[in-house]
């Protein structure tokens, strides 16, 4: 099950006390004060893991909650430091202080790490507070209260292109020929429920990671549809590539082209500045060869990359892949 957003509530651990004593030897009629500090208590760590492909985890528990420092003693002894609370997240996690929507964290590769709620300072014993004027001091300072607040993570897949587009304009099925991702195909909208990521090899060393977002409609922006659930993995994208059906009778590809660029630059103006290739899927059908040279030569006039394609038979699909590894995968020099 792919689940790409959370809310959990994290405590760091609170300080220990210190500790009030005084030394007690044989033949040593007044002894100073020897009570230790408290340790500190332990920080909430999210750290991203390549394990990790979805925050499903965290949907089941919902709570973690680092440990407490412990207490000082006497001779001298400090207490022990809290152990920490380490979270593991997919790569590409982003964390936010779910209270101001602050971003706490983005966390794009495995290994990388923030403290998102630290530990109490342990308090000092009484032997810190010794004077040659206050010898003998009967108090020491408690420990702080470790920092708590409810997050909310949101996971941004960490992928180079997009595909997009409206509902059953072919994305699986052009996934599926370019990579070895295999989505759920049918002829029903909204087949595609998660985004599905496939490695493409584009040839000479180079490859790229393409994501299969799921079908927009008009209003995607505002939550309708599932495009509002997924618009979100657009966002890291260095490339999209714009799918649309040119064998459907009943909708006009430019009109759909226009729902979709409003929708990503309603959801986030940088998206509308991303660079673009448009894929005119499905020529392999007659009625979209009639209407082929009209809708390429309109994209064309905007200034964008158009290529004709059968996802089905493999028609175009390779000048397809070459262009956008050219705008994916710069070559360096």
């Amino acid at each position: 099950m792919f689940v790409d957003t959370a809310r959990i509530f994290v405590k760091a651990g609170d300080g220990g006390k210190g500790a009030v004593s005084f030394r007690r030897e044989k033949y040593v009629p007044a002894g100073g004060p020897d009570g230790g500090d408290g340790g500190d208590g332990g920080d909430v760590v999210v750290e991203a893991n390549d394990s990790m492909r979805t925050l499903i985890d965290l949907r089941h528990k919902t709570h973690y909650r680092a440990e407490n420092g412990r207490p000082g003693a006497g001779a001298d002894k400090h207490g022990k430091n809290g152990a920490n609370e380490v979270i593991r997240v997919p790569p590409g996690t982003v964390v936010l202080d779910a209270a101001t929507r602050d971003v706490l964290a983005d966390l794009v590769s495995s290994g990388q790490s923030a403290v998102v709620a630290r530990g109490g300072r342990g308090g000092r014993g009484n032997a810190r507070f010794a004077t040659a004027t206050r010898q003998a001091p009967r108090y020491a300072q408690p420990g702080t209260a470790g920092e708590e607040r409810w997050l909310e993570l949101e996971l941004k897949l960490l992928a180079d292109v997009g595909l997009v587009g409206l509902p059953n304009v072919g994305k699986s099925t052009l996934i599926s020929r370019i990579s070895a991702a295999r989505p759920k195909i049918a002829d029903y909208p909204f087949t595609t429920l998660v985004p599905n990521l496939g490695v493409v090899d584009a040839g000479d060393g180079a490859s790229f990671v393409v994501a299969d977002i799921p079908g927009l409609i008009e209003g995607a922006h505002a939550g309708a549809g599932l495009g509002h659930e997924f618009l979100r993995h657009v966002e890291r994208t260095r490339v999209l590539v714009h799918v649309l059906d040119l064998a459907a009778l009943d909708r006009d590809p430019l009109h759909d082209f226009e729902v979709v660029a409003s929708e990503l630059r309603l959801y986030s103006p940088e998206l509308a500045e991303r660079p673009t290739i448009v894929a005119l899927n499905k020529v392999d059908v007659p009625d979209a060869q009639a209407r082929l040279d009209e809708v390429r030569d309109a994209l064309r006039a905007r200034g964008f990359e158009v290529y004709p394609i059968s996802a089905v038979t493999g028609e175009g699909v390779r000048e397809l892949v070459l262009a956008v590894a050219g705008l994916a995968c710069p070559r360096e020099g």
